[in-house]
């Protein structure tokens, strides 16, 4: 049966979108997740529904719970996840409001717990993580952006940062130089612990700025980031009731 995992999603858990909402505090053994999770049904199809920087956004992206996050839709049987992002252009053909289907990261955290695997004392792991994000999750997501006749660009690779603070322009330029698409503070650590878990993982990114590596704009700012944001939510709101949708 399937049961679809979604992270970060502004509004789906709005009770006139999921039917029989109830919401569960789960506890796992890395600690609490970001928040309560919602579960309830999309479509016909199981969700649960979790806020990946609380509810009300008062978590810091480097203060995320990553493990606990994956662990605890682990534990609740999900069976793929689907994540929204917001996240900078790095490239000038990537426009503020566009969709990107990740499909690489670039992970440039240094503070944050990236692996359940703590210690070998049970035996040796290394997870691959050449391809990081499900094919067939992705080929879901870009088919339906298209369907809805969205700006949407079908790879890119994101660089994931610390926050809260945005680059410097030496960073951004840097990263670049890297061969970064886009930018933002959460996906690289939720993606790979989603591997180490075993559950397909896809994520749809929608451009909100250019951080700061085009001098012919202003630097990003979070007022600017919202605004994008805010006019584009229902737009990623509907790809992603959709997409659930067709996993039926």
């Amino acid at each position: 049966m399937v049961k679809v995992g979604i992270i970060g999603g502004s509004g789906m858990d709005d009770p006139e979108i999921v039917d029989d909402a109830t919401r569960i505090t789960v506890k796992t053994p890395y600690g609490d997740p970001s928040s309560p999770l919602t579960c309830g049904r999309i479509k016909g199809v199981e969700v649960v529904i979790l806020a990946r920087h609380g509810h009300g956004h008062c978590i810091t992206p480097s203060q995320v719970n990553n493990r606990a996050n994956i662990m605890a839709l682990k534990d609740l049987g999900v069976t793929a996840i689907l994540a929204t992002t917001a996240c900078g252009s790095l490239k000038q053909e990537i426009h503020r409001g566009d969709l990107v289907i990740l499909d690489q990261f670039i992970d440039f955290t240094r503070l944050r717990k990236n692996t359940f695997h703590d210690s070998f004392e049970n035996g040796m792991v290394h997870a691959p993580m050449a391809d990081p994000f499900d094919p067939d999750l992705r080929q879901l997501l870009f088919d339906t952006a298209v369907a809805q006749k969205a700006r949407v660009h079908q790879r890119g690779t994101v660089v994931t940062i610390e926050g809260p603070r945005f680059s410097t322009r030496a960073e951004s330029k840097m990263f670049r130089l890297w061969g970064g698409d886009v930018i933002n503070m959460s996906i690289a650590p939720e993606a790979a612990l989603a591997r180490e878990a075993a559950i397909p993982y896809g994520v749809v990114a929608m451009s909100t700025d250019y951080d700061c590596w085009n001098e012919d704009e202003a630097p990003v700012s979070w007022e600017e980031v919202l605004k994008v944001f805010n006019n584009n939510a229902e737009r990623v709101k509907a790809l992603l009731i959709a997409a659930v949708a067709a996993l039926k």
